[in-house]
């Protein structure tokens, strides 16, 4: 089978039939934003736009002018988040498509610019929109998101404290099964406090630890250096500030999950 050429392709393109009349193209950047309209409503019909908020509503009442009613643009970074929110505002059909989507259309011009290819797609009605939820869960989402973030944070911090022990060769954490829980935690503090006699320190543990006094009193056995006692401290000051941060993330999470509660 014969392969169709460029003009070939042009030309179906062009005898594709509008479905959408009133439909622009949106290509955004992380500094300047592309719009293209139907070249029979400005003399200008591409036209860019910086990033900055006052502009992102100068590219809406630009869109109103021109008699614009529904854009495309591309679901990619976050960027399009505050211009997505700000069109829905002033009442237009957003229709966020994937990237690869588009990418993934045939037929591309490659003497148009990315913004003009979006409106000419999502005028002829070849885009397929994306499925973005309400408001409401879109904010639950973005908090648990912030979450699982401070989690790994968190984490972080915890194997920055291993560390400090390993350096030390105190074996803690090898011999208990979560060093941020009750005991660990618990002999962390007394050490900051202090104490070095691994007998006194092994007195700490929770009855519900499998290993013994006497396991745990040898695992504290070890060099303890001021250096690494420093981290120690720092490592664990910072896992609590985090812990802090999740605790005021879930509050904000359950306030958010209430609006979902049906008035009774």
């Amino acid at each position: 089978m014969a392969r169709k050429s460029k003009k070939d392709t042009k030309t179906n393109n062009a005898l594709l039939p509008v479905m959408r009349p009133d439909a622009a193209g949106i290509d955004i950047g992380a500094t300047e934003i592309f719009v293209a309209v139907p070249a029979d409503r400005a003399v200008e019909n591409v036209r860019s736009f910086p990033t900055f908020t006052q502009d992102l509503y100068s590219l809406a009442d630009w869109l109103n002018q021109c008699g614009i009613k529904t854009v495309a643009m591309e679901s990619t970074g976050v960027y399009w988040i505050p211009l997505f929110q700000i069109l829905e505002d002033r009442g237009l059909e957003v229709c966020l498509v994937n990237a690869r989507h588009v990418k993934n259309v045939p037929g591309r011009r490659t003497d148009v610019s990315d913004c003009q290819w979006l409106q000419f797609l999502h005028a002829v009605g070849l885009l397929r929109a994306s499925y973005r939820p309400e408001q409401e869960v879109c904010a639950v989402r973005s908090l648990l998101r912030h979450r699982e973030n401070l989690v790994q944070m968190a984490a972080t911090h915890v194997n920055h404290m291993q560390k400090a022990l390993d350096q030390m060769n105190l074996q803690l954490h090898h011999v208990i099964s979560d060093i941020t829980g009750q005991t660990g935690l618990a002999i962390v503090d007394t050490i900051l406090a202090g104490e070095r006699d691994p007998y006194i320190l092994a007195k700490l543990r929770n009855e519900r630890i499998k290993a013994s006094e006497a396991v745990i009193a040898k695992s504290l056995v070890g060099d303890y250096r001021p250096e690494h006692i420093f981290t120690l401290r720092q490592s664990l000051a910072a896992y609590r500030s985090y812990q802090k941060l999740i605790e005021d993330c879930d509050r904000e999470i359950r306030e958010s999950l209430e609006q979902f509660q049906p008035p009774r």
